[in-house]
Formats: C-alpha cells, sequence, structure tokens
C-alpha cells in the first residue's frame, strides 16, 4: 500500500547540516532530446518521437568535452528511451568516468502514472542502461521532477526496487512540479513499512520566507550569471550545504530544430541557449563538482553502517514540518 501523505514519510536521525568539512557541489545532467520535453509534449506523443532527427549523441558529447575541459565529474541521468538506441553513448559516458543513473524510460510524469506503470517503466529504464553499460544503476530522477505531493508513493517503489537515492524534488512553488515546503538538502527518508532511500533535493535559495529555483536548467539560461553565483554562495555561507547543479544536452544547442508550441513552452525551452555552454564554463571553472553518487557517499547518508556520519542528528521530524532555515 503506498500513501501519499506528509505525516508518512519520516525522516531518519541523518537528516542534518553539513559540518566542516570543504563543500563539493554535485553535477548531473538529464539525457533527453530536444523533441522528448515535457514542454512540448501536447504536440508530439511518444509514439512520433521516431520522426524526429536525433541530436542527443552529438549534443551529450560536447557536454563530455566540457566536462574533460573542466576536469568535471557527474551524474547522468538518461532517458532509456535513449539508451536503447544509442547504447554506444551510455558506454562512452561510463568510459569517461561519469556515474550513469535512470531518468525513466519514456519521460513520462510520475503523477499521470499507476504504481503498476511507474514500476514497469522504471525497470525498463534501468534495464536498458545497464544492459548498455554493463554498470549497476543506484540513482534516480524522475521527468520534470514530478515526484510531487500527489506521488510520493513512487519514493517506496524506488527503494524496493533497490535504488540507493532520489533526485527528483524540487523544493519551489512551480505549475508543473514542485514541494514547496520539502525538506532542501540531502536527507534520508524512512518508510512506515520498512526501507529507506536518500533524497538529493533540487537546489534552492530561500528570501522573504520563500524557496526560489538555483543552480540549472532554466534558471542558468534566463536569469543572469550572477544570480546563480549569488545563490551558489549563499547556499553554502549561510546554509553550509553544497549545490545541485543541473542541465540538459539540448541546452547547449542553439541550433535544434523549432518546434510548434504555446508561448510560455518556447520561451522556456528557446531562451538562452546561445548562452548557455559559456555559462557553464565559467560556472564550472569556477567551482568544484562531483557526481550525486559522490556526494551521498561523502556525506555519509548511505545505509552502510561503516560510512561515517557527518551530520548532527534531528530527530522525528516529518515531511512538510522542517525548520524554514532548512
Amino acid at each position: 500500500m503506498y500513501r501519499s501523505h506528509e505525516k508518512d514519510w519520516h525522516i531518519s536521525q541523518s537528516d542534518q547540516l553539513l559540518g566542516a568539512t570543504e563543500l563539493v557541489d554535485a553535477l548531473s545532467v538529464d539525457v533527453e532530446d530536444y523533441f522528448q520535453v515535457e514542454a512540448f509534449s501536447s504536440q508530439i506523443p511518444i509514439s512520433a518521437w521516431p520522426q524526429f532527427p536525433l541530436r542527443v549523441r552529438e549534443n551529450t558529447l560536447r557536454v563530455l568535452d566540457l566536462f574533460e575541459e573542466c576536469d568535471c565529474r557527474a551524474t547522468f541521468f538518461i532517458l532509456g528511451w535513449v539508451a536503447e538506441r544509442d547504447p554506444a553513448l551510455v558506454r562512452e559516458i561510463a568510459m569517461r568516468g561519469h556515474e550513469l543513473a535512470c531518468h525513466s524510460f519514456h519521460h513520462q510524469q510520475v503523477f499521470k502514472l499507476t504504481p503498476g506503470e511507474f514500476r514497469a517503466d522504471l525497470r525498463r529504464g534501468r534495464a536498458a542502461i545497464e544492459d548498455a553499460s554493463g554498470t549497476q544503476i543506484k540513482g534516480y530522477r524522475a521527468p520534470t521532477f514530478s515526484i510531487r505531493r500527489d506521488s510520493l508513493w513512487a519514493l517506496e517503489i524506488l527503494a524496493e526496487e533497490d535504488f540507493l537515492y532520489d533526485s527528483s524534488i524540487f523544493p519551489i512553488r512551480h505549475d508543473l512540479y514542485g514541494i514547496p515546503d520539502a525538506v532542501r538538502f540531502v536527507h534520508r527518508r524512512d518508510f512506515p513499512g520498512g526501507g529507506s532511500i536518500i533524497e538529493v533535493p533540487l537546489s534552492t535559495a530561500r528570501w522573504g520566507g520563500i524557496n526560489w529555483p538555483a543552480a540549472g536548467g532554466g534558471v542558468l539560461r534566463l536569469l543572469p550569471m550572477s544570480y546563480t553565483r549569488s545563490v551558489i554562495r549563499r547556499m553554502h555561507r549561510r546554509d553550509h550545504q553544497p549545490a545541485v547543479l543541473y542541465f540538459h544536452p539540448w541546452e547547449l544547442d542553439p541550433e535544434q530544430p523549432r518546434l510548434n508550441g504555446g508561448w510560455r513552452s518556447r520561451f522556456r525551452h528557446y531562451t538562452g541557449l546561445k548562452h548557455m555552454e559559456n555559462r557553464l564554463r565559467v560556472l564550472l571553472h569556477q567551482g568544484r563538482y562531483e557526481p550525486l553518487i559522490d556526494m551521498v557517499r561523502r556525506v555519509g547518508l548511505s545505509m552502510d553502517p561503516a560510512l561515517p556520519h557527518l551530520l548532527p542528528v534531528r530527530n522525528g521530524i516529518s515531511f512538510g514540518q522542517v525548520s524554514s532555515s532548512l
């Protein structure tokens, strides 16, 4: 039985602020093609995907070269559909020293699926990546950050399927996704029926009692670079927490075909594409980054009792009842 009420999801004793250890930010890439994004899903059904020219290989190789230039390692959340069609690309990502993780198979929003449909898509996506690479996949990120308050049941399924961590929850208010009062930083969730999973939320900065999106994707393209620098610095200095940076390979591709869609979708998708690669280059040269799996292990939130627990303890805090400073 899958529960979706906040009171059913408790934070373990490892929910704490980072101590005096040096901060290293997490770097992640959601590997999907330009026509698979939620912004155009109403115009481009999954059945129409094969009709579009693929650009994901070229764009992902561009990302890999950029990371090599900046001496960065990252987590690549790969769409199973992409892995099935281009297994060599999956192997190239792994060969260059990056973590492979799952981004579903068909890029469907989780809250639109039943638990059974979610599990089937999850297994198919993971299998496609593992078959291509020969590596075990332990991390997951939902398409469009679609683990919301009404789909928290998906976290327990991830734990049942032996995923170590999830990075799907965005603690902001948004028209498509988000849980505004979610825990803002890395923590472990223990489920009433047994089992646990580590949650790595997307980064936010808190101003005026509101969580604001930070460090990735559209924010990096649409807003001045000074905003991203400011929010990362604020997380480091005020919250003593690392940032979780994310973006998509298509965001480095200003020459991609223009698709039909509403004005909001087109604005969000196409604005700032020509600046994205240079902005990323500046950001990566200025910071230190690691894959999410390294962050999870480094802060000692793994289930492995041999790993140190670096964070001070908070007991009995339920989802949605965490101090606003978190």
